[in-house]
C-alpha cells in the first residue's frame, strides 16, 4: 500500500467520517472492556486465567478482548448475540416456527422485525450466561485458595448479572452502529480488535522467554515463520476463486446490439469467510455456559474435559461445525436457481451446459465441491496451530482461529475501503490491483 494512496482515505469527507466513527466505536468497546465489576478480586482472577489460559477460559478470554479475564462489564462479549443470530438463522430455514419463516419472506419489514426478535433473544441469552458465570465464580478452584468474590451476597449477584447483560446489549448496539454508519461489519471488527489487542503482549512475552533462554532463538524463528506461512495461506484461501466461463449471445434491444462477450462467474472457495469460524466458536461455548451453573458436578467435569482444546473430540466437533456453517452460509447467500435464471434472462450460458435447470444444477455441483475443499482447509487451519501448540509447547496463545478471523476481517475491511474509494472516483489503495472481499452481516 503506497502512502499517497493511503491519503485518499481522507480526501472523501464521507469516507473519513465513517473511519472516524469506527475508531470511536472501537475505542468505546475497549474502554468498556477495562471497567471491572465491583466486588471482584483481581489477583485471584489473574491466577485463575493464568492457570487456564490453554483451556476454554483462555480461549473465551481471547474473543472477549481480555474483558473476561478482568470480569468487566463486557465479559460476555458478542457471543450471546452471535448465538441468537445463529438460532434465528436456523429457525428461518425450518418449519418449526411458521411466524419467523413468514417474516423472512416479507422483505425489509420482515427483516426489521426479525432483527428486533434477535435483539430480545440476545437479551435473554445474555441474562442466562451472566447468571451462570456469576454463580460459577465461587466454585472455580483458584491457585492459592484466594476468593474471586470478596462478598458473594445477593447484591453482588444482581450487580454482576445486570452489568454483564447490559454490557452485551451495549456491544451489540455499538456493532450495529459501526455496520450502519462505518466501514465493515461491526461485530466482526469488535472481535478483531479484541484479538489484536492481545498480540503485543504475546510478542513481548515471547521476547522475554527468549531473553531468559527458556526458549531457543531457532524455536522462536520457527514459530514466527510458521505464523507467516499460515497467514499467507489464509490470504490465498480468502481470495481464491473458481471462475465459471459465461458466454453472452448477441441480441438486439431497440436499435442497439448487446451481448456477444465472454466473461466468468466467480465463486469463492471460502465464500463464508470468517462467518463460519465465528459461528463455530460461538456454538462451542454453549456447553461451557451450561456447566457454569454447577461446575463441580460429575457431568460438568466430563463436559469440561471434552471441551479441552487438546482433546480429539473437541477438534472433530469444531471441524464439523465449521464445515456445516460453510455450507449453511452458502445456502443462504447463494441461490444457483436465481443465478441460472438471471443468466438465461440476459442471454448468457455456460459453454457446454444447457440454460435453465441444467445450469443451476451445474453451478450447485461446482459450489458444493469447492465449498468442501474450502471448508476442510479452513477447519485444518483452525485446529492445526492448536495441535502444534500442545505438541511443541508454544509459549503464547497461537491459534489458527484467531489468525483466520484477523486476516479475514482485515481483507474484507480493506476491500470495502477500496470499493468506497473507487465509487467516488479516487485511486484505490493498491495500484492495478483489486482486493476481493465480501459484504456480510453476522446474523443477517
Amino acid at each position: 500500500m503506497q502512502t499517497e494512496n493511503l491519503g485518499n482515505l481522507f480526501k472523501s469527507k464521507d469516507l473519513s467520517n465513517k473511519i472516524i466513527f469506527v475508531l470511536i466505536g472501537v475505542a468505546a468497546y475497549r474502554l468498556g472492556a477495562s471497567i471491572p465489576i465491583p466486588g471482584v478480586n483481581p489477583s485471584a482472577l489473574k491466577s485463575l486465567f493464568e492457570a487456564n489460559k490453554g483451556g476454554i477460559l483462555g480461549f473465551l478470554d481471547i474473543f472477549s478482548g481480555g474483558a473476561l479475564g478482568k470480569l468487566s462489564i463486557f465479559s460476555l462479549g458478542v457471543m450471546p448475540y452471535i448465538n441468537a443470530s445463529i438460532i434465528m438463522s436456523l429457525v428461518q430455514g425450518s418449519h418449526i416456527f411458521p411466524y419467523i419463516e413468514r417474516l423472512s419472506k416479507e422483505g425489509e419489514s420482515g427483516r426489521r422485525r426479525i432483527t428486533q426478535i434477535t435483539r430480545f433473544f440476545t437479551l435473554f441469552l445474555a441474562a442466562i450466561q451472566a447468571t451462570g458465570l456469576t454463580l460459577a465464580l465461587n466454585h472455580m478452584p483458584v491457585p492459592g485458595g484466594m476468593p474471586i468474590v470478596y462478598n458473594p451476597d445477593l447484591s453482588f449477584y444482581l450487580t454482576a448479572v445486570l452489568s454483564m447483560t447490559t454490557g452485551t446489549i451495549l456491544i451489540m448496539w455499538i456493532g450495529e452502529q459501526i455496520t450502519e454508519r462505518g466501514i465493515g461489519n461491526g461485530i466482526s471488527l469488535i472481535i478483531f480488535t479484541g484479538i489484536v489487542d492481545r498480540l503485543p503482549k504475546a510478542i513481548m512475552d515471547m521476547l522475554k522467554l527468549v531473553q531468559l533462554e527458556e526458549i531457543g532463538i531457532l524455536s522462536a524463528i520457527f514459530i514466527l515463520a510458521l505464523v507467516v506461512v499460515i497467514m499467507a495461506f489464509v490470504v490465498w484461501l480468502e481470495t481464491a476463486q473458481r471462475k465459471i466461463p459465461v458466454q453472452y449471445a448477441q441480441r438486439m434491444v431497440g436499435r442497439k446490439m448487446y451481448g456477444g462477450v465472454s466473461t466468468f462467474l466467480p465463486l469463492k472457495v471460502d465464500q463464508s469467510g470468517v462467518i463460519a469460524v465465528i459461528f463455530a466458536v460461538s456454538f462451542m461455548t454453549l456447553p461451557y455456559t451450561i456447566t457454569t451453573f454447577n461446575p463441580n458436578s460429575a457431568i460438568a467435569q466430563k463436559i469440561m474435559g471434552y471441551l479441552s482444546h487438546s482433546s480429539l473430540l473437541y477438534q472433530l466437533v469444531y471441524m464439523a461445525l465449521i464445515i456445516f456453517f460453510c455450507y449453511f452460509y452458502n445456502s443462504v447467500a447463494i441461490n444457483p436457481k436465481d443465478l441460472a435464471e438471471n443468466m438465461k434472462k440476459w442471454g448468457g450460458f455456460i459453454p457446454g451446459i444447457r440454460p435453465g435447470e441444467t445450469t443451476a444444477k451445474y453451478i450447485e455441483d461446482v459450489l458444493n465441491k469447492i465449498t468442501l475443499g474450502g471448508a476442510l482447509a479452513v477447519s485444518m487451519i483452525a485446529i492445526l496451530p492448536d495441535y502444534m501448540k500442545a505438541k511443541f509447547s508454544v509459549p503464547f496463545y497461537f491459534g489458527g482461529t484467531s489468525l483466520l478471523i484477523v486476516v479475514g476481517v482485515a481483507l474484507d475491511t480493506i476491500a470495502q475501503l477500496e470499493a468506497h474509494l473507487l465509487m467516488r472516483n479516487y485511486e484505490g489503495l493498491y495500484k492495478n490491483k483489486k482486493i476481493q472481499g465480501r459484504w456480510f452481516n453476522v446474523g443477517k
